[in-house]
């Protein structure tokens, strides 16, 4: 993420979920937030205009199962040609956006 020098595009699930594995780093979510309210990292997901898209992936991977966060991070691959998920997520190695496309990611290594 430090090499990465664009900015980033997230959405709000994915931001709770983030917040909630840094629950004991303070450090960590105040620059989180900071880093969203100087607009390095942008939302330019409305869940409300994706709800149906939404659910029908989630549908499509029960059984995984697919987390609302998961799930926006697909869509919002599927209407950002290009986009690249940046994510600690197996998951996203079965995910497809668009029924079959495989959805570029970068995660880092363990």
């Amino acid at each position: 993420m430090k090499s990465h020098d664009g900015k980033l595009a997230t959405c709000e699930a994915v931001l709770a979920e983030t917040s909630y594995l840094l629950r004991d780093r303070l450090d960590a979510r105040k620059r989180l937030l900071a880093a969203v309210a100087t607009g390095n990292v942008s939302i330019p997901f409305t869940l409300a205009e994706e709800a149906a898209a939404i659910e029908k992936l989630m549908d499509r991977y029960t059984n995984v199962p697919m987390s609302l966060a998961d799930a926006c991070l697909v869509r919002m691959a599927e209407i950002h040609d290009g986009a690249v998920v940046f994510t600690l997520d197996e998951d996203f190695k079965i995910y497809r956006k668009s029924n079959r496309q495989v959805i570029p990611t970068c995660r880092p290594a363990r």
